[in-house]
């Protein structure tokens, strides 16, 4: 008995579109089930407006540190952001599908057994089944948080009409620092709250403190290592208590305290699959069971758009007869503040060092202030190959993957160091990095280590 596809794939977003994109070029019949837009999350809520929200305050203040001058224009900021949304249609997207040969079944999906899928009651089969179908917004067991109306998560703050006058911000990760500095440079303000010790407290504490600093600099008050224990609404204001007694407020408050896989619903016990506490779990080729793959948000490895469009081409290789694995060695992270702070690999080495961006010829053409930059770039290794980097500086993303490809590519040190960097650019500031992280792997002259080590006798 033939099924109605080679693949179908459960859910529309970018691992969900790249996925089926690659295996419709291989040749085969695919389906993509989307409940809500296809491009996802990414396109209508996350990546693509809090990015579009970002750009206007960033290239008004570097216009001031490059001695001129520049306003926001709100309204045309947010036109712009619904402009870079398509106004929160997916008709593009069903055109992209449709001149791809790949068919659109609209409504909820979920698995009702092997090479299964059940779309809003009707049945269909595949050779394959993909799942793609992402994660939610997480709201913490804070009391009177889960009842109180108006919460924003990410899908409000991106998709705001109005600036807030204050934005009470539960959560310092990615979302919760990139939105309070997009409300501060549109003329609002903005507070941050968090559990941790600094901003960004999944990374290396260097570059969380270094970018709290800027932040702090900007007038976005930060409350850290404080739990919230109450929430409220009390007249206009959202109000939530913290474990010292003091109390935060804001007309607007955001949640932004992480995201759930969405593994409720979908059916996974008519395929003998119980979910873990990440999500479903996968095994190197991110295979879930016989003929049966997960990508992107919802197998809980690591909830990043460009991880999930990697994982799609991944399944698409097995799935079209070319054995791959994939391979999290050199995992980019980038928080899109200005400067932006960005990470690969491990947070901590062997070796480290770190070198300032206010000594890069670039940072002195970029900026009248560079000699008060705080931006920096941490090179890690064993000894042999960086194994990881994390950075705080203008378009740190962009430079940072010179480590990246190093850290995949397991690229000698020496190689590096007999790079040829570009004059001026931000990526030369590996001459120095590399310089410092050799200089800190030289070996210690015997006398100096025996005083280091309180050897020396009387």
């Amino acid at each position: 008995m033939s099924s109605d596809y080679d693949v179908i794939v459960l859910g529309g977003g970018s691992p969900g579109e790249h996925c089926a994109g690659a295996l419709a070029e291989g040749g085969l019949r695919v389906a993509i089930v989307e409940r809500e837009l296809v491009g996802g999350e990414c396109s209508y809520w996350a990546c693509i407006p809090s990015k579009t929200l970002l750009r206007p305050g960033e290239a008004v203040y570097q216009a001031r540190q490059a001695a001129a001058s520049a306003e926001v224009d709100v309204e045309a900021a947010l036109a712009w952001r619904d402009f870079m949304v398509s106004d929160y249609s997916d008709a593009g997207q069903e055109r992209w599908l449709a001149d791809r040969g790949i068919d659109l079944l609209r409504g909820s999906g979920r698995l009702v057994g092997p090479r299964a899928v059940e779309v809003d009651g009707v049945r269909h089969t595949a050779e394959h089944v993909v799942l793609a179908n992402g994660a939610d917004a997480v709201i913490p067991p804070v009391p009177g948080l889960r009842e109180l109306e108006g919460v924003w998560t990410n899908r409000e703050v991106t998709s705001m009409k109005a600036i807030p006058r204050r934005l009470l911000i539960l959560g310092g990760g990615p979302v919760g620092v990139e939105m309070a500095q997009a409300v501060r440079r549109l003329g609002g303000e903005a507070v941050v709250t968090d559990m941790a010790e600094h901003v960004l407290g999944r990374e290396a504490a260097p570059l969380g403190e270094a970018l709290g600093e800027v932040l702090r600099r900007e007038g976005i008050e930060l409350v850290l290592s404080a739990s919230a224990t109450a929430a409220r609404h009390e007249g206009e204001d959202y109000v939530l208590t913290l474990d010292d007694g003091s109390e935060l407020r804001g007309d607007r408050l955001l949640v932004a305290t992480g995201r759930r896989p969405r593994v409720h619903g979908l059916g996974l016990e008519t395929v003998g699959v119980e979910p873990d506490a990440h999500g479903v779990p996968v095994d190197a080729h991110l295979r879930v069971a016989e003929n049966l793959w997960a990508i992107g948000d919802v197998n809980g490895i690591w909830p990043l758009t460009h991880v999930g469009k990697y994982e799609g081409e991944v399944v698409a290789a097995n799935i079209l007869g070319e054995p791959r694995e994939a391979n999290y060695d050199a995992v980019p992270r980038v928080v899109y503040t200005d400067p932006q702070a960005a990470a690969v690999g491990a947070s901590a080495g062997r070796f480290s060092a770190t070198v300032p961006v206010s000594e890069v010829a670039k940072t002195a053409t970029y900026t009248r202030a560079y000699a008060d930059d705080n931006g920096f770039l941490t090179l890690l290794s064993d000894g042999e190959r960086l194994t990881g980097a994390y950075a705080l500086g203008p378009e740190a993303g962009e430079w940072l993957q010179q480590a990246t490809l190093a850290i995949r590519a397991r690229i000698p040190l020496e190689i590096l160091a007999d790079t040829i960097q570009p004059f001026p650019t931000f990526s030369e500031i590996y001459v120095a990095g590399l310089k410092a992280l050799r200089s800190e792997m030289a070996p210690t002259p015997r006398g100096r280590r025996g005083i280091a080590a309180g050897e020396l006798s009387e």
